[in-house]
Order: structure tokens, then sequence, then C-alpha cells
């Protein structure tokens, strides 16, 4: 027999899933790069109440990044094959609903901020402009990823903000690392979605690079490599992080072989495969420090 969930678990598992919670991928590749400026401004383990702030921060953050998203693609989404079925698409929650969920978690991300410094919470409201910001941006350019990845890698300006009371060189080489990996991850995740994107009229990098996007996927991993060495030796990180690189080049090889022939499917394994690679920094990171 076929029991009917009830009315209140119908509610919320629509409410996780238009926050994404039960596909973590996205905390997770905001996590690591909040870690990796975390220990390095440190030059260690840093502050355990600044730690969960910013843990907390990012399911918090990335949950409401979800929910505006999915606010501002609500007419377009039902159009494209791997979205049609989500919560706001499908009318199984209201667009007032999914805007009151976004202040309220924006909201709370703020109130946590309030527990750090003046500096800090000078950069929130830039970090919740961004967030807000770019699910409107592929309207208008063919580079939201570079949108995203400023939204996701305003993590690190706050996370030395939180931690040292400082935004120095090596927090900004740091942020324009996580901007090349960024829109490398986000390329790839948007060409799983290329055809739809085409025909309904929204924009991305995958669509500006065309055949050329497996190159320039592999020109921003490079990049994203050298800048988060030369941080390293600015950082004076001894040979574990080094090594984490090379580990990190060869996961990258790996999604150069996965994409190369653009089958969404892989594509898409491609995109989750950074997981991998944000914990292989961060532990690279961490051990160079201990060593």
């Amino acid at each position: 027999m076929t029991l009917t969930p009830p009315a209140s678990h119908s509610r919320a598992a629509n409410y996780i899933a238009l926050m994404r919670l039960d596909k973590p991928i996205g905390i997770y590749l905001l996590l690591w790069p909040t870690l990796w400026a975390l220990w390095l401004a440190a030059h260690g383990l840093p502050d355990f109440r600044v730690l969960a702030i910013f843990v907390i921060g990012v399911v918090l953050m990335r949950s409401a990044g979800c929910v505006i998203n999915d606010y501002a693609d609500r007419h377009f989404d039902g159009a494209v094959a791997r979205t049609r079925d989500r919560p706001l698409a499908a009318g199984r929650i209201s667009g007032r609903e999914a805007l009151t969920l976004f202040a309220a978690l924006t909201c709370a991300s703020f109130v946590l901020v309030l527990f750090t410094n003046t500096l800090t919470i000078s950069l929130s409201f830039a970090g919740a402009a961004l967030a807000a910001g770019y699910p409107f941006a592929k309207r208008f350019t063919h580079l939201p990823q570079v949108v995203l990845g400023a939204a996701f890698g305003w993590c690190i300006p706050m996370a030395y903000a939180a931690q040292a009371n400082a935004l120095t060189m090596e927090a900004w080489l740091l942020f324009v690392a996580n901007l090349c990996w960024t829109v490398a991850y986000d390329t790839e995740y948007a060409i799983v979605d290329r055809d739809d994107d085409l025909r309904i009229g929204i924009k991305s990098t995958a669509i500006l690079f065309g055949s050329y996007d497996r190159a320039a996927i592999g020109a921003l991993q490079f990049m994203s490599l050298m800048l988060l060495a030369y941080c390293g030796v600015r950082a004076q990180l001894h040979w574990p992080f080094h090594l984490s690189l090379v580990g990190a080049a060869v996961l990258f090889g790996y999604q150069q072989w996965l994409i190369r022939a653009n089958d969404r499917d892989a594509c898409f394994v491609a995109f989750k495969h950074n997981h991998f690679v944000g914990a292989t920094v961060f532990i690279g990171i961490a051990l160079g420090f201990a060593w």
C-alpha cells in the first residue's frame, strides 16, 4: 500500500529542494575557499569562533543564493530539462514564499557577521549584493560565471577581515585564483544546459567560448594553480601544499578527459569533481602550516 506523505513533510521537502540542501555540492565549492582563506589568514588553525561563524554562514548564504537564483529563473526553468521540476518552476512554492525565505536566510547570515568586526560587516554588504545580482547577470552578459566567481570568492576577503582584520595582497591573489577556478567549473556546469540556454536566450561562458570551451577551461585551471602556488610562496607554506597543487593538476587533467566530447552527463560529473580539487588544496594548506 502506498502512503501519501503528510502535507507538512511535502512542504519541508520542497523548501529543502529550493535551498538545494539535498544537493550539497554548492556548499562544498563555497566552503573550501572559505577554509583556504581562514587558514592562510591565521597562518594555521583559525579562531574557532570565526571558523564556526563562516561554516554556518556558508550554508546559509549558499542556500540564499539558490533561492534567489530559482526566483530569478522561475519563468525559464520549466523550459530546461535539468531544472523543470524545481519547486518554483513546478509551482509547488510561490514567488512570495521564495523571497521571504531569501530574506530570512540573508538576515540570519548578517546576524552572524555582526559577531565579527567592522571591516567584515562592511564587506558583507558587497557580498550580499553579488549573491543577489548573479542570477540576473545571465540576461545581460555572457559572463555570469564571472559574477558567480566574485560572489563565491567574496568569502575570501571576508575571512581575512574576520580572522586578521586586514585585507592583504595575499587575500586578493587568492580571490582571483578562486575566481578563475569558479569560472572554469561553472563553465563545465553551463555546458550541460547550453542547448537549452541557446533556445531560451540565456547567456553563459559555455556559449561565449563555444568550440574553445575546453581550452578556455584549461587556461582558467592553469591560472588558478599558478596563483595558488604564488600564494603558497608568499605564505611560506611547506612542501605538502605544493604537492597538493600537483594533485589538483592531476584532477584537472581528469576533468579535461571527462569533458573531451562535451557530453552533458560527463560535464556534470566533471563539475561535481571540483569538490575533490577544493579538498585537496585545503589539505595542502593545512599540512603546509602544520608540517
